[in-house]
């Protein structure tokens, strides 16, 4: 080869790996931080979909009675995030060979509609599923009323996510909103939203038994940016106004809808999302004793990458005045921190080169809730379990994960859908049949 026609190879490869990282495929990807973290794949998304996925499988089989597919309407879609996170619910039930185990599917689901006030989000959205006929993004204010057309058909699912309905500032647009979705459905419907916990501990400052009080807060988007960042652009930050929930309040708000109905929305179910795993507990903004749990959750499941499982331990600080919310909190953080403490135990006494412990820890007590001694006892297999690899790093990409999804489990379990946590979701059903 000549030297010209070797420095023309040379020329056309590098182009080849400059275009290549132009187009953002080759960017080393974390889930340390931004909007898509791994608390939001890993806990957030997959806790929602935990919750309402009897629901929306009944759901399934009642229109497969009838011989319907779903019309689903996505409130608040953003950039199609609601469409991910409800396409993403994997059917239980599926059969272990089948090539594709979602529990929507084109067999199931006749239309979905995404709303959003934000052009941006919508143009992202477009981007990305505008070529499905059976998918739509459409602008609106849905704080106005429900966005639908002259002769559009009601839906089946009305959904929201990630604090959605917080943007209903004044409870009377809300009600007006749940009150024409129950007036206007035919036969049956599932209404899911979702909003702001009141009592969150990310924001313990604005805890108050005065529910007149602290209704909306000056919510700070603050939590995109590591905290070097934040405090560099601190001036610059998007401040929201965005209306706080306890249950109480939501059921009052559901109470009256149901009486400007005239038909019940019947309570299926609430949950709390993100109990000492919101994004302000990283922030500190609205609590000064809120610990950057978040990231330490993150790295957990972070490949390659090993966790100071100190980081994880919370150490909640209590508010005089609110009894029923400490007992609550100071019982999951002892629960929490037991099986963090209990995990750290096993690693230091598992020895890699023997392929087993060489010192048994204690018995779990009895007294133990049952969830914290399942628990403890799935991690004492996973590290015993894949103690003895030698490759791989084990502990950072196999019982650091574990770990994570057992304390996911854990909250999932000990969480009272009382408004506890960064979001509140309720699942309704209209029913007139």
């Amino acid at each position: 080869m000549t030297t010209r026609t070797a420095e023309h190879a040379n020329d056309v490869q590098m182009q080849a790996y400059s275009e290549a990282v132009k187009s953002g495929l080759y960017a080393k990807k974390s889930g340390l931080v931004g909007k898509y973290d791994n608390v939001r794949r890993c806990w957030e998304d997959e806790l929602t979909r935990h919750f309402i996925y009897p629901h929306i499988k009944r759901l399934i089989e009642r229109a497969g009675e009838r011989m319907r597919r779903l019309r689903i309407m996505d409130l608040g879609c953003g950039s199609a995030d609601g469409y991910e996170l409800l396409m993403g619910i994997r059917d239980r039930d599926a059969d272990l060979h089948a090539p594709e185990a979602n529990l929507l599917t084109d067999e199931t689901v006749a239309y979905y509609k995404g709303v959003d006030l934000n052009w941006d989000l919508l143009a992202q959205a477009r981007s990305i599923y505008g070529h499905d006929p059976k998918v739509a993004f459409e602008q609106a204010d849905f704080t106005e009323g429900l966005p639908l057309g002259e002769g559009e058909k009601p839906y089946d699912l009305y959904f929201s996510s990630f604090g959605t309905f917080s943007h209903h500032n004044d409870d009377e647009t809300v009600i007006r909103l749940l009150a024409e979705m129950a007036e206007r459905t035919p036969e049956h419907c599932v209404i899911i939203g979702d909003w702001l916990g009141r009592y969150s501990y990310e924001w313990q400052s604005l805890w108050t038994d005065d529910l007149e009080e602290y209704r909306n807060m000056d919510y700070v988007v603050s939590y995109i940016y590591d905290k070097e960042e934040r405090e560099h652009r601190r001036d610059e930050l998007q401040h929201l106004t965005l209306r706080l929930m306890s249950r109480q309040e939501v059921e009052a708000v559901v109470t009256e809808a149901s009486r400007r109905a005239g038909v019940e929305i019947r309570l299926l179910q609430y949950f709390d999302r993100s109990v000492f795993s919101g994004r302000h507990m990283d922030t500190a903004d609205y609590n000064r004793y809120a610990q950057p749990i978040r990231e330490a959750l993150n790295s957990l499941h972070e490949p390659n990458l090993r966790t100071d499982l100190r980081s994880l331990i919370v150490d909640y600080r209590p508010r005089r005045g609110f009894d029923f919310l400490n007992d609550y909190f100071e019982n999951l953080q002892m629960s929490w921190n037991t099986l963090v403490r209990y995990t750290g135990a096993l690693l230091e006494a598992y020895d890699e080169n023997q392929g087993r412990y060489v010192e048994e820890l204690p018995p779990v007590p009895a007294t133990y809730p049952e969830i914290v001694q399942s628990m403890m006892a799935r991690m004492h297999k996973v590290v015993e379990g894949v103690g003895w690899l030698k490759t791989g790093l084990p502990r950072e990409n196999v019982i650091e994960p574990q770990l994570g999804y057992a304390l996911r489990n854990l909250i999932t379990s000990l969480q009272q859908g009382r408004g506890c946590a960064h979001g509140l979701v309720g699942i309704f059903e209209v029913d007139k049949a």
